[in-house]
Parts: C-alpha cells; structure tokens; sequence
C-alpha cells in the first residue's frame, strides 16, 4: 500500500522543513555568541542526574569476576577503604585464593560467592545469601578475539551470554534489595558496569566482543532512567587493554590484523584501574573512561549519555567536533592497516602460485 501526499501537504513540508533550518543556523549562531562563563551556567542548570557522592566505608560491595585481574584490585581497593566486600565468581578455588589475597593486603575478610553469571537461579541463589547490596560492580567478562566469518557461534555466544545477559541476571537479582536498602538508609548506591574501549568503538577481531560491550551502554543508559527515583546511580567503566593472566592468554588468540590496530593503545595495570574506576563510582560518574585514550572516546562518544558534571559538559560540548575529527584520523589509519595488510598477504599469495 501506497501512501500519497497532496502538493499543498508537500508545500507546506518544505516550509517547515526550511524553518527548521533556519531556526537551527539562528540557534548555532546564538550558541557560538554565548561567553563561556553563561554557558558553564547554563550547563550548571542542565546537566543531570544532579552531582552525588557514593560512600563506601561501612558498606555492602559487591563484584563479580573477583578472583583476579581487575575484579580482583577492585574488591581489594574497596576492602581498604573499608567496605564489606563480596566476591562472585565460578572457580570455587580461586575464590579462596583472592578471600585470602584481599585479608592480607586488607585485614577485611572478604565473603566468597560461587556461581555461573549465565545461570540467573544460581545467581540470584547467591545474592540472597549475600544480603542487600549497597554497591554492585559487574565486572565479568570474556573477550575471544576472532573475525566473525570464521568464530564459532558457541563462542559468540559464550561472550553474549557472560558480558551481556550475565549483567541483566545480576541486576535483575539485586534490584528489589537494593531499592529497599535505599528507601530504608536514604544513602545512594550504585550499579557499575565494566565495559571495555572495544564497547566505544569497533575494531577488527573484536565484532562479536564489540557487540557484547556496546550493548551494556544501552542497558545503563534505559536503567539510569527506571532507578534514578530510587537513588540509584549507573556508571560505565571503560578501561583500555589491561594486564591480566586473562588478557595475557587473550593476547596470543588475537588476528595479527588485531594486534597492528591496538598496538597503539597502551595497556594498563589492573590496580590503577581499580582506583580510577572506584573514584568515579564514588562520584556517581555515568562514563568512567581509565586513561588519555578512554576520555578522548568517551568525548567522541557522548552522544545522549547522562553527565552529572557541568565542567565535562562543557568539554563535551566544545570538544565533541574536534573528536570526531580525531577519530576520522584513526579510522584512516585503521583502514590503511588494513588495506596494506590485505595487498601483502594477497601479493605472498600471488607469488607462491
């Protein structure tokens, strides 16, 4: 079925249409006449959720992924500024091992929590045991690297099911507790999601992981929205490649094309990712970006995220074009890896026949 428009209805579309353009240059014109310090004001005004500030002492920390590599720094940098902490993982011995990493780097006995996050029963089984959680920090997560054309779906799926629907069973879980703590204290809590830089932008090998990590960014933005009544906060944790046992193995399973395109990115100690990524939890930081690289993404990337700082706002605003120019440069360079990567393999092919 066809849906036609008289010429008065297609006149009067051009009419508005012309309007609006006219209105959006005049507001542009307007934008760039405002002196910066009525612009911080005006942001100072907009910006939402409002400032908060999430304490930790003497409260109820939960992550997952705890029995190493960042999970592990982060339950141990919140057991020293004196939380109670819980730690979810599946490797019943490796629990044990990170229980008695964290008390002796610490002296706070850290509670040890054995379940699949792809299970949502044994999840939730586990959360009950636990208590009300003040602080949720879902930080599991796999990365196999690989081109989709040749990945087996078990293992795209593997990482959907862990990085993805492993968040929603956690949240899902802690949800109804974590409101009745609010109501009940007053005190905020917060819901953190560990994405990654690969969940900001795509790279080759990582289309499957990508997808993974790009959809958290949508569910916290939607949950900030259903929560924010209750005094709970979201924040998206974006840290660059870091050094892990984890990552050392991911390393080696890379496409070499993967390996050209992210050797310019620096990698990162698990530790000052853990402290970067509590400051910003305490903060109630909706983007969490980790080192130079991150802020620059996040930057690139703002879009219609929630900002409750106005200063960043303010770089958002000025600094969105600039990067977005920037990132044009690196997709350059991305492509021309490519493109050269592809001539040679193709002229080693051509010379071997």
């Amino acid at each position: 079925m066809s849906i036609s428009y008289s010429p008065y209805s297609l006149f009067l579309y051009r009419i508005d249409l012309h309007l609006f353009s006219m209105a959006s240059q005049l507001f542009f014109l307007l934008f760039l006449a405002i002196p910066p310090v009525v612009l911080l004001l005006l942001l100072a005004f907009l910006v939402r959720p409002r400032p908060v500030r999430i304490p930790l002492k003497g409260r109820h920390v939960l992550v997952t992924g705890g029995s190493s590599g960042i999970g592990l720094a982060l339950a141990t940098a919140a057991a020293a500024d004196g939380a109670r902490v819980s730690i979810l993982a599946r490797d019943a011995g490796r629990l044990a091992g990170a229980v008695d990493a964290i008390r002796l780097a610490t002296g706070v006995e850290a509670v040890a929590l054995s379940a699949d996050v792809r299970d949502p029963a044994a999840v939730a089984d586990a959360l009950a045991s636990a208590g009300p959680v003040d602080v949720l920090i879902c930080n599991q997560g796999v990365f196999v690297p690989q081109e989709l054309e040749t990945q087996d779906l078990e293992e795209i799926k593997f990482m959907v099911d862990v990085n993805l629907m492993g968040t929603f069973h956690l949240i899902k879980a802690a949800l109804p507790a974590m409101k009745r703590r609010t109501r009940e204290t007053g005190m905020p809590a917060s819901i953190a999601i560990m994405s990654s830089q690969g969940g900001q932008v795509g790279v080759y090998g990582y289309t499957a992981y990508s997808a993974s990590k790009f959809a958290l960014r949508g569910l916290a933005e939607a949950l900030q929205h259903e929560v924010i009544a209750d005094n709970i906060h979201l924040s998206l944790i974006f840290p660059s490649d870091t050094e892990t046992p984890g990552f050392a193995e991911e390393k080696k399973k890379r496409p070499e094309l993967t390996n050209l395109i992210a050797e310019s990115s620096g990698g990162m100690k698990a530790d000052d990712v853990a402290k970067i990524a509590l400051n910003g939890i305490k903060h109630g930081a909706f983007f969490i970006p980790c080192n130079f690289e991150g802020t620059m993404l996040s930057i690139a990337t703002c879009g219609l995220s929630p900002q409750r700082s106005y200063l960043m706002a303010f770089v958002e605003v000025f600094g969105a074009g600039l990067m977005r120019f920037v990132a044009l440069c690196f997709q350059w360079n991305w492509f021309n890896t490519i493109e050269k990567w592809h001539a040679k393999k193709n002229s080693k092919l051509h010379k071997g026949c």
